[in-house]
């Protein structure tokens, strides 16, 4: 069984393993070179248990299976209702619905802040990624070509919105 809750300061050194994976072999992610927990310190703290600005675990017997947080989206006050989504999830634990608990869990413990879209940032290709944001209700908005560099070629970045 899959436990989803508040992702505390003693989750840091195993989040911080799962997204260094991503960091070090895929292009995922745009970091490129991989983070100590010490380094991933100040990430995690813009994360609360209230708020617009979340961050959940999922977990089966004290393994991590990944991780899905809504943070700023930009630093104008303006732009204060908008959010946007990661989601990482242990290698090998994709495709058995992890994702979707851990996103739905994500979007409810938000349903009554002041949010008013969430984007989210998918680099090409990544189907699973993609598949999973238009699952739940996100829709393509356009493309950003060749935004990103790693591994010595440009990525693109497909972007995603949700009206919550």
């Amino acid at each position: 069984m899959v436990a989803i809750r508040e992702a505390t300061p003693e989750d840091l050194p195993a989040i911080t393993t799962l997204y260094n994976h991503y960091v070090e072999s895929t292009p995922i992610t745009f970091d490129i070179r991989p983070f100590s927990p010490e380094e991933r310190r100040p990430w995690l703290e813009q994360f609360a248990t209230t708020g617009r600005h979340r961050l959940l675990v999922a977990e089966r017997e004290g393994e991590l299976l990944g991780y899905a947080g809504s943070h700023g989206f930009r630093a104008k006050a303006a732009y204060d209702p908008s959010i946007e989504t990661t989601i990482y999830l242990a290698d090998g634990a994709g495709g058995r619905g992890v994702g979707r608990q851990l996103y739905s869990a994500l979007f409810e413990s938000i349903a009554d802040e002041d949010v008013h879209c969430a984007y989210a940032g998918i680099t090409l290709p990544n189907e699973a990624s993609m598949a999973l944001h238009q699952r739940l209700g996100f829709e393509s908005i356009g493309v950003f070509h060749e935004v990103g560099r790693k591994f010595d070629r440009y990525w693109d970045v497909e972007w995603f919105e949700k009206r919550l």
